[in-house]
């Protein structure tokens, strides 16, 4: 029923108000700002970072924000069941009352992020339900509310003091702020109730309640912008907040009723926080056009490389949210996305929950600890690196330096051993090239052979219990 009537609409919208239900990705819109170009291209040196999602509802350990939305009741099943919708609401939003993570210590996460080898950090500003993890002055309902069981303690501005964290060891700050806000009256209209994600009032009819919307949505940005510190990336969610003219096939998809004209004014907002933030990154997700700097393909890697800037967030555990049990990916399977999406040309944005009391799970610690162990090996093959074709050949990733010379990473199965001989084709070492092996100083011998390049691994290396991964220099290839 649901997917039949959502088919239909889209016919029925193919020629309302000049909407484009797009089948194609729509083209990459090039930043022109000089600082922001500039800025750009050191993120994408970075290569390795961290978003955090967390808020109240990792009381109950719930996906984020999600069970309040009445659009889909398999995806946003309310805990426990049964109960009705206004009855569950009204708990979880009295959740931001008993909110008291008294064990928050952020310079223990900044400090687990810099040794994993994280080089920067999306901190979860405001999520769609509206609970802002800051100190605005657009609404109480915040972590800082005076009725808020944490709003004495001196480290209440969350995102301040998590900001501030990250900065100290190095790690440069970015801010994830939901576009859709699903508390202000100003998006979803209590006169009303809730459809689905989107507003629930029809946008024409009230545009001055919509004008108000703007208003506060530029508002919160501009405090972030000026009150929290240096930051590098505004990242942008609830791609379906967008103008009219802008829809896609997918963004259509996300809406049970007729779409309608969403626009918030990127260009004034962008304006506005990069008079503050001279050189930020903005990215206005999935909504292809000049504020999306880059693209964030979500919980999954692309096949083959992008021709524009990319991030691939993905989460470390089964949930972008607390879970009490969460079980997380394994290292080796962490090691080889990251191997996979820098050969690719993208960087890796890896989602950690804190807990409601403000600590991660033991196990997340422990996963950070082990990729750092890797990463102080083998980070001169993964940052400040680009994609050079031919990207990968079987079990053997490539990556390339400013420099030109080139890394050929070799992935290691669970227990597999270094095997005697790494074989790869696509690339060729020039003649009289040294390569040698990160974490060792033993010159390699190799040869070109019908099966391609063969690199010979010395019995001593393979001895050496490597894991993971081993990345192979080679100094200078044939032309490329």
């Amino acid at each position: 029923m649901k997917k039949k009537y959502l088919i239909l609409l889209g016919f029925a919208l193919l020629g309302f108000n000049g909407i484009q239900a797009q089948s194609e990705e729509p083209p990459y819109v090039p930043e022109t700002d000089p600082a922001v170009v500039k800025k750009l291209d050191e993120w994408q040196d970075w290569k390795f970072g961290m978003i955090m999602h967390w808020g109240p509802y990792s009381q109950w350990g719930v996906v984020e924000s999600w069970s309040i939305c009445p659009e889909d009741e398999g995806w946003t099943q309310r805990k426990p069941a049964g109960v009705p919708y206004y009855d569950y609401l009204k708990k979880y939003e009295a959740l931001g009352k008993s909110f008291n993570p008294v064990h928050f210590n952020p310079e223990k996460w900044a400090k687990a992020a810099k040794d994993a080898g994280m080089k920067y950090l999306v901190f979860t500003t405001k999520h769609h339900d509206g609970f802002c993890m800051f100190d605005t002055k657009q609404t109480d309902y915040k972590i800082t509310a005076a009725d808020g069981a944490f709003s004495k303690n001196p480290r209440a501005n969350l995102a301040k003091e998590v900001f501030q964290a990250f900065r100290q060891e190095g790690i440069h700050a970015g801010a994830y702020f939901s576009k859709p806000d699903w508390h202000t009256e100003y998006y979803w209209w209590n006169y009303f109730p809730p459809k689905d994600r989107n507003p629930n009032y029809d946008l024409k009819k009230y545009p001055e309640r919509w004008n108000q919307f703007k208003q506060y949505t530029y508002n919160q940005i501009e405090e972030l912008m000026t009150g929290y510190g240096k930051l590098d990336i505004l990242w942008l969610d609830g791609g379906w907040v967008r103008p009219l003219k802008q829809q896609t096939k997918e963004s259509l998809s996300w809406s049970q009723t007729a779409p309608q004209d969403q626009d918030i004014d990127m260009g004034k907002i962008a304006t506005m926080a990069r008079s503050h933030q001279p050189g930020l990154i903005v990215v206005d997700r999935s909504v292809h056009g000049p504020y999306e700097n880059y693209r964030t393909p979500e919980q999954q890697i692309p096949d083959k490389p992008l021709s524009y800037p990319w991030e691939t967030c993905m989460t470390m555990g089964s949930s972008w949210s607390y879970v009490p049990d969460d079980k997380y990916k394994t290292v080796n399977v962490l090691i080889h996305n990251l191997v996979d999406i820098v050969a690719k040309g993208g960087n890796y944005l890896l989602n950690v929950a804190p807990g409601p009391d403000g600590e991660l799970h033991n196990d997340a610690y422990t996963t950070m600890k082990h990729i750092g162990e890797w990463i102080h090996i083998n980070g001169d093959a993964i940052y400040g690196t680009r994609a050079v074709a031919p990207y990968k050949d079987g079990k053997v990733c490539f990556t390339r330096k400013q420099d030109g010379s080139v890394y050929a990473i070799y992935l290691l199965d669970e227990q597999e051993q270094l095997p005697a001989v790494i074989t790869f084709k696509g690339l060729t070492p020039a003649k009289g090239a040294r390569l040698t092996l990160l974490g060792a100083n033993n010159k390699l011998v190799w040869k070109t052979t019908a099966a391609g390049v063969e690199v010979q691994i010395p019995a001593a290396l393979r001895s050496k219990g490597f894991q993971h991964a081993v990345a192979i220099k080679i100094p200078i290839v044939e032309k490329l």
